[in-house]
């Protein structure tokens, strides 16, 4: 019986191609018999072994970085795991995503669901390895920055398998299997706002932690004439979606920020900071002025209620579709709020109809310009409302001495 159980296991693709069409549609095609465990506005996972699974562990074979049709899973019972397979100890996090996990915010979103889940076990139970698939195909590495985030949020170096599952061209690879895995195919879509704000701040106290910057000394922070300091940081690109004239929007910003008391003004670029150095730079920015991009994901590291301005080249709002809102949604869904967006009317002009998708890749690509009595009028609203809102914490600040630290990061189920 152990024998026929033993080669009773079948392995299946985790890409089924037979969903191609529709894996974008709600239907994942990875994994693809296997059905989620959907926690009401939480996160929809799978653990093996459980009761889902009827006991059976995971086992998963395959190295292909290009197809995730020649990858392979297969569950089986523990006693009798299939011919030529390891059992491999502790727990595992196998990721899959559409997008990648080099770009800060798709690898982010990927993630989410995963601290949601640590959290949800009150912060117990911790990955010995992760497995990153795109597609279905095998990543052996996340972005640095991605990296940094995880390991101040886990608390130890991560380990990411990388081509341990055997030979694409035998039929008879071996096979890894796996002593306690969960499986995410989702990212934090699904979730709701309330759970993914518990995760966001754990995410930014664990990683103020791990840069050594202290929250207490943020919060009390005050000028010389007691007044609260204002942060407001200009956080430039370079290259595509960067401003055509970046001295000038400088000091327009600047400008405003020098007629309020306390008003504290840093230009960063985030192409050349460090994971730490971000964090550093965003614990002291309660105004955060960008144009749209993945470096805007870092606003989830300022204080809760932190205003972000975001800024568009010409041409985004009818060609960028729901990805123009992904700022508008993070802000939401990490406490912060986003204090509109501003798009260029004037620009590169496209040789075909305004709603051709092939002048996205003319206006994604393209600088932004700037108009100064906007710009001027948006800023004063703005940190007029920041002002008020930082008098108003300072004098909670005192009455509540006994306020929360870095080290009391809060992790309950």
């Amino acid at each position: 019986m152990t024998m026929k159980l033993r080669e009773s296991v079948t392995f299946l693709p985790l890409k089924d191609l037979r969903y191609s069409s529709t894996a974008q549609q709600g239907h994942t095609w990875f994994m693809s018999s296997m059905y989620d465990t959907h926690e009401e506005g939480e996160v929809q996972y799978q653990r093996f072994p459980s009761n889902a699974s009827k006991g059976r562990v995971l086992c998963l074979k395959g190295n292909d970085t290009h197809d995730g049709a020649w990858n392979y899973y297969a569950l089986a019972w523990p006693e009798t795991l299939p011919y030529n397979s390891t059992l491999k100890k502790g727990l595992i996090f196998v990721s899959y995503n559409h997008y990648n996990y080099d770009n800060i915010w798709h690898g982010l979103s990927a993630m989410v669901p995963f601290v949601a889940w640590h959290i949800k076990n009150q912060c117990s139970l911790v990955p010995s390895r992760w497995i990153l698939y795109h597609w279905g195909e095998l990543r052996i590495k996340m972005g640095p920055w991605l990296k940094s985030l995880m390991e101040a949020t886990f608390g130890e170096p991560l380990h990411i398998e990388t081509n341990n599952y055997g030979n694409e061209e035998s039929e008879n690879m071996n096979a890894s299997c796996f002593e306690d895995a969960v499986v995410m195919r989702h990212n934090e879509g699904g979730m709701s706002r309330h759970k993914r704000i518990e995760v966001y701040d754990l995410l930014r106290c664990k990683a103020r932690i791990y840069c050594n910057v202290s929250l207490e000394v943020r919060l009390s922070e005050v000028n010389e004439g007691g007044l609260p300091v204002i942060g407001m940081t200009m956080y430039m690109r370079t290259g595509p979606r960067s401003f055509k004239n970046e001295s000038v929007v400088i000091k327009i910003f600047e400008k405003e920020c020098q007629k309020v008391e306390g008003c504290r003004f840093i230009v960063a670029y985030s192409s050349n900071r460090t994971f730490c150095e971000q964090v550093k730079v965003m614990s002291m920015t309660d105004i955060l002025i960008s144009p749209h991009g993945a470096q805007l994901t870092n606003m989830f590291l300022m204080d809760r209620n932190s205003s972000v301005l975001e800024f568009f080249p010409k041409g985004w709002l009818k060609l960028a579709g729901a990805g123009q809102y992904v700022y508008h949604w993070i802000a939401s869904w990490s406490g912060m709020k986003h204090e509109g967006a501003w798009r260029d009317p004037d620009g590169e002009s496209c040789p075909y109809s305004d709603d051709d998708r092939r002048c996205m890749a003319v206006y994604k690509g393209a600088k932004i310009g700037y108009n100064k009595t906007y710009f001027s009028e948006w800023a004063r609203g703005v940190l007029s409302e920041v002002r008020i809102r930082k008098k108003e914490e300072l004098v909670s600040n005192k009455k509540n001495s006994d306020h929360a630290t870095p080290s009391g990061c809060q992790c309950s189920s």
